[in-house]
């Protein structure tokens, strides 16, 4: 499949690459250049290829309630809030951000390989909530605009909302309606503007070029991958699967503890909640310079005691860092040491915080 700008990716000297069934941009110069500019100054990101669900009726935030952790409730008109997909055992099917458009209307972002189980396992779920379903996922494209000056190019183009993290506007900008969410998969400050098919070319190459004044580039999946591991953001098929919990893998800080709706897995989360679960999420820098990459194997005191998830290199670090799983136990700590399986070898890793590098998306409306 190809989005709406495929052929822009191509023009631009794009390197392409098939990701989840789609035509996507891997790169355009170099992936550390490109990471670099996303950290400080604009990266421009075709993720048209993520899903978007309009849920939308009378049961819709009861029937979210079910399907999610997170207390969807609580959300006003306009709030978004990041939460994962978890079946009847608690393991992961997606992690996702809801939008609250406004009352009996929200709207679901999914993971690109995931939409079509996303959508299956919510009809699953439907019977008895008046609630309508809408797959958008072909119809709209998506670009984020990340980075720290996000927000001037933003105000070039006429952008003059006061806007929280984590919101969403219905709004025009360029003359285009769209909506403008501030989220992002970077850790760095953004938009994300989702439009229909029709207007995606004209916004791409207008970004580009007024963003030319802030050193805007196009950024392809290899950097998006290691800006969102600096950032210790969990990614669907590395570090989130079915058989993980939220609490597993490091999530438990997006899981209410008062939320008193029953959801899917429930009693498995709030057992771990208070037990722990079966492994844990960790963050891991390389002590040599070896390169941990997703599936090696883990091992502590000479034995095996889980995997990597993901890993590369950080180039704000300057430093090879990975996420890894492993059992759940107190002698597997922040400053440990541990080793890597590279071609045979075993490499020392030092246990160390997540995330790696501080992340800066989250900003304020001004009083």
């Amino acid at each position: 499949m190809e989005t709406y700008l495929h052929d822009k990716h191509v023009a631009l000297g794009a390197k392409m690459v098939d990701f989840a069934g789609w035509s996507m941009p891997v790169q355009y110069t170099s992936i550390i250049e490109e990471h670099k500019n996303v950290r400080e100054n604009i990266g421009l990101f075709d993720v048209s290829h993520m899903g978007e669900v309009f849920v939308v009726g009378k049961d819709s935030m009861e029937f979210l309630n079910k399907l999610v952790p997170q207390d969807i409730s609580k959300l006003t008109d306009g709030k978004a809030v990041y939460c994962q997909l978890p079946n009847r055992n608690g393991g992961l099917i997606d992690d996702l951000i809801i939008y609250k458009l406004k009352e009996q209307t929200y709207l679901v972002i999914c993971n690109a390989s995931r939409v079509d189980e996303d959508i299956n396992w919510m009809a699953l779920n439907q019977r008895g909530y008046n609630v309508n379903l809408d797959n958008q996922s072909h119809n709209l494209s998506l670009i984020a605009v990340q980075g720290p000056k996000a927000i001037d190019l933003m105000h070039k183009l006429g952008y003059t909302q006061n806007q929280d993290s984590f919101t969403i506007i219905e709004s025009k900008l360029l003359n285009i309606p769209m909506y403008i969410s501030r989220t992002g998969y970077t850790g760095e400050d953004g938009f994300e503007l989702l439009v229909i098919n029709e207007y995606a070319e004209y916004l791409w190459d207008t970004l580009l070029e007024k963003g030319k004044e802030f050193n805007a580039m196009p950024i392809g999946l290899g950097a998006r991958d290691t800006l969102r591991l600096e950032a210790a953001l969990p990614l669907y098929g590395n570090d989130l699967d079915e058989n993980t919990t939220p609490v597993e893998a490091g999530l438990s800080w997006s899981i209410p503890k008062d939320k008193f709706q029953d959801y899917n897995g429930k009693k498995v989360i709030e057992e771990q909640l208070e037990n722990g679960g079966r492994k844990k999420l960790i963050g891991l820098k390389m002590l040599d310079k070896s390169i941990a990459r997703h599936e090696y194997e883990v091992y502590f005191k000479g034995e095996k005691v889980g995997h990597v998830t993901s890993g590369g290199v950080s180039p704000m670090l300057n430093a090879n860092i990975a996420m890894a799983y492993v059992k759940n136990s107190k002698e597997i700590c922040t400053d440990c040491v541990v080793q890597v399986m590279i071609r045979e070898k075993l490499h020392d890793a030092q246990v160390v915080k997540r995330p790696f590098v501080q992340k800066r998306n989250r900003v304020h409306k001004e009083k």
